[in-house]
């Protein structure tokens, strides 16, 4: 019997058996519209479109995912739980995914919550609607592969803040990856087909593609990959320690 639902239900509903829920979200909302409308000047841009709002993901989900994410496998290494969650009749692959899908749906619902916005510029112009739900979709891609990195994070570790840190720290090697001011460092001592492998690593690259509006198979190739190598990383560090 496949208990991937009810792992995935049990897990989205505890993150709302607490306001720590209630109150991530509303920080998100909060933090994304200071960037928007304050730091990125939404209305000085004199354009209907969300690409300053866009422009800001990566950078909120590089400290706002792996508050998330550093809870996933930690607290249960710290408590001792996931003995117990091992030994029951489910597969470790069903865990693994169970807990990164209830996450991502959870970061999914802080993003729907900010469709406001696109009401809004439908409302003040006429913006290129196929491009911004191009973003959403790129940017929710994105905070997958995040999560992902910070599952795997966090089944290295009980401590929740070395999860969170070690996290972050991977995270920010993905997105400057693709900085010219990176990329002309390293073009100086490595062959140009290693500076390009390592700019198609960067999540920024693949997520400033997407939402230019442009569905390339190999940028949304490129998170799915993400997503399901540091998955499966995960299982491999949990099965270890179960091991050990």
């Amino acid at each position: 019997m496949n208990r991937l639902p009810i792992i995935f239900k049990r897990e989205l509903s505890s993150y709302f058996a607490t306001p720590l829920a209630y109150v991530f979200i509303v920080i998100f909302l909060i933090v994304s519209s200071i960037f928007t409308f304050n730091i990125g000047g939404f209305y000085e841009t004199g354009q209907a479109d969300l690409q300053v709002f866009f422009n800001f993901h990566p950078w909120l989900y590089l400290f706002f995912v792996p508050a998330i994410a550093m809870r996933l496998w930690s607290e249960e290494l710290r408590s001792g739980t996931v003995e117990l969650l091992l030994t029951l009749p489910i597969k470790l692959s069903e865990a693994v995914l169970g807990k990164f899908l209830a996450a991502w749906v959870f970061i999914g619902i802080a993003l729907l919550l900010t469709l406001p916005l696109w009401i809004t510029v439908n409302y003040l112009g006429d913006p290129d609607n196929g491009i911004i739900f191009t973003s959403y979709l790129g940017s929710w891609l994105m905070s997958g592969a995040f999560l992902a990195i910070g599952s795997c994070m966090s089944a290295t570790t009980q401590n929740q803040v070395i999860a969170f840190i070690l996290t972050i720290s991977l995270c920010f090697v993905f997105i400057v990856t693709g900085f010219p001011m990176m990329l002309a460092v390293v073009s100086s001592w490595l062959p140009s087909s290693m500076v390009d492998l390592i700019a198609s690593m960067s999540f920024l690259i693949h997520f400033n593609a997407i939402s230019r509006g442009v569905l390339d198979f190999r940028d949304l190739l490129f998170f799915l990959i993400m997503m399901t190598g540091w998955l499966f990383a995960t299982a491999i560090v949990i099965e270890k320690k179960k091991a050990g």
